[in-house]
């Protein structure tokens, strides 16, 4: 079978006389209706509609006037207009021998698109100050999936982290800490000092000073603090390679002390850079398009002893993110899109673009009856360690409880994950554990379960997955059209993912397919059908594997053979 959207698209195209438009801009547009009675695939005819000088409902009525379904291509067997809608209708007998015998052809690569290029993207930099929270977990489990995504779709990607160990949070923990503790141990040590810090002004000083020696290259002051952040980033980077989460580069913000002191000079020339009331040196934002609510935004970049803010370093950082790659992602928490706002204002007035921004709101913990935000600062937080210690103890229990089998560390880290990417990212979480680990439903472990019982079924047929390579249809139930259209949306689900930096719409599509499998088996009899309805059939279960297991690593979950 063609890949059908090239189709569409040059069937739409033939009809358009003198179009500026081209293949991909229709190809671009071309959608999946919400339900089958709309079609297969729709074609919006809004982008038509000024250079055609006609409503994009006339457009469509047109054009299903126009096209001929049986001419047209002989997988299309209707073309129907809905409104500013054209929705084509594929012959549904070669709709499923195809989807699927692409399936069991491909594996593993069924939905791998053919993109190139190199994207460097840059997630989770906890402050080496103590283990990560749940809070900020999202930032690294939207990142991992990210990065699944795109390197499925072809590019080449390389995942950076970045390390804050001249910040004011690590000064403070050199006053408490002497580089020989252990990574248990820091949290306390930060949050001690950070509250005779917050009481103490005399103290606070202290902390500038320590940053002011570090700046000055006292090699004394410089190796306390790179004892300390060593442990607190080997401590970070063990759990998250637990969660499934892997780094190419750890990027230290002390390598851009240098730099970002030129990058300061740049600025000067700029016009924009004055030194303020208090010593500072600040940059004008005024008409860069930051909005702050004020007459006046600007963007603190220096101390009034002259040590640099952490948004210079970040400028020269960022500057040398964008100079390695085409193409740069950061994955960021909603409190910071002001400040992203100021850091790519500053960035174009030096003549550099900025990274695409993916943006994530924050996990709330449901306790009793209360959602609750996390702060390392005040020691109100779960820890990312904890957390997930406990999703494999409960998880262990819900086994026990259903008398079933499986994976309880699998399933519980699943659990978390599903329920933190199911969202689009600018929704908050409320995490709730008995909603999160529920074996139906929404959940990470209904995913996991669906799965399972598919090879439950293989297995009870006593047949090898290696020997189902193909289908052939006999006679097609509602059931089996419909989980087959589904399995055939894999492709456009990833490319959509992949365009939008969107996991969610992954998570979200499994969740239909995993319904769609289970309504198919209480629906359809595998095993005790006849031969060539059991082969059909079986041939369809494979199929579900296949798509469910990739989907599931793109989520960075595991997928798990019983359950």
């Amino acid at each position: 079978m063609e890949e059908i959207k090239e189709v569409i698209a040059e069937l739409i195209l033939n009809q358009l006389k003198h179009t500026a438009l081209k293949k991909e801009n229709i190809l671009n547009v071309i959608e999946i209706p919400p339900s089958p009675e709309l079609g297969d695939y729709a074609f919006p005819c809004f982008i038509l509609a000024k250079e055609m000088k006609k409503s994009p409902v006339d457009i469509a009525t047109g054009l299903a006037t126009e096209i001929k379904p049986g001419k047209a291509h002989k997988d299309i067997s209707g073309i129907k207009a809905a409104g500013p809608y054209l929705n084509f209708f594929l012959d549904k007998k070669i709709m499923v021998e195809s989807a699927v015998n692409k399936i069991l052809k491909e594996k593993e690569k069924f939905g791998c698109c053919n993109e190139k290029g190199r994207i460097l993207i840059e997630h989770t930099s906890v402050n080496p100050n103590a283990s990560p929270h749940v809070g900020r977990a999202r930032n690294s489990i939207i990142g991992d999936s990210i990065k699944r995504i795109l390197e499925f779709s072809g590019f080449e990607t390389e995942v950076h982290y970045y390390v804050n160990d001249v910040s004011k949070q690590i000064a403070m923990m050199s006053l408490n800490c002497t580089g020989r503790e252990k990574f248990s141990e820091l949290l306390k040590k930060y949050q001690e000092i950070a509250d005779k810090v917050s009481k103490s002004p005399e103290l606070e000083k202290k902390v500038f000073a320590v940053l002011n020696k570090f700046e000055s290259g006292d090699k004394a002051t410089i190796a306390k603090i790179r004892r300390i952040v060593s442990i607190a980033i080997a401590g970070q980077k063990k759990i998250l390679l637990d969660f499934g989460i892997k780094f190419d580069r750890f990027d230290y913000e002390s390598s851009y002390l240098k730099g970002s002191y030129e990058i300061l000079k740049r600025l000067e020339k700029t016009g924009r850079l004055f030194t303020d009331d208090d010593g500072r040196k600040v940059l004008n934002q005024e008409g860069t398009g930051v909005e702050r609510g004020m007459k006046s935004p600007v963007l603190v970049l220096t101390r009034n002893d002259g040590t640099g803010l952490y948004p210079l370093r970040d400028l020269a950082y960022t500057i040398d993110k964008l100079d390695k790659s085409e193409k740069n992602i950061i994955v960021l928490g909603e409190d910071h899109k002001l400040y992203f706002q100021q850091v790519s204002a500053a960035l174009k007035l030096l003549g550099y673009g900025s990274p695409q921004a993916v943006h994530y709101s924050f996990v709330l913990i449901q306790d009793a009856g209360k959602a609750k935000k996390m702060s390392t600062r005040k020691g109100d937080i779960v820890l990312l360690e904890d957390f997930m210690k406990e999703a494999e103890e409960k998880a262990e229990k819900e086994i026990k409880s259903r008398k079933t089998k499986g994976d309880a560390k699998k399933i519980g880290y699943g659990a978390v994950k599903y329920a933190l990417l199911k969202n689009s990212a600018d929704k908050n979480i409320i995490f709730n554990w008995q909603d999160a680990l529920s074996f139906e439903g929404d959940t990470g472990p209904y995913l996991q379960y669906s799965y399972a019982r598919a090879s439950s079924i293989l297995k009870k047929a006593k047949i090898s997955e290696s020997r189902i390579k193909s289908i052939k249809i006999s006679s097609l139930e509602s059931h089996e059209i419909e989980l087959a259209r589904k399995l055939n949306q894999f492709p456009a689900v990833i490319e959509g993912a992949c365009r939008q930096l969107n996991p969610s719409s992954i998570a979200n599509y499994s969740f239909e397919l995993a319904k769609l499998f289970n309504e198919f088996y209480h629906a359809c009899p595998v095993i005790h059908s006849s031969k060539e309805v059991q082969n059909q059939r079986l041939a369809l279960v494979q199929s579900f594997r296949i798509v469910m297991k990739n989907a599931l690593w793109l989520l960075g979950m595991d997928a798990i053979e019983e359950m």
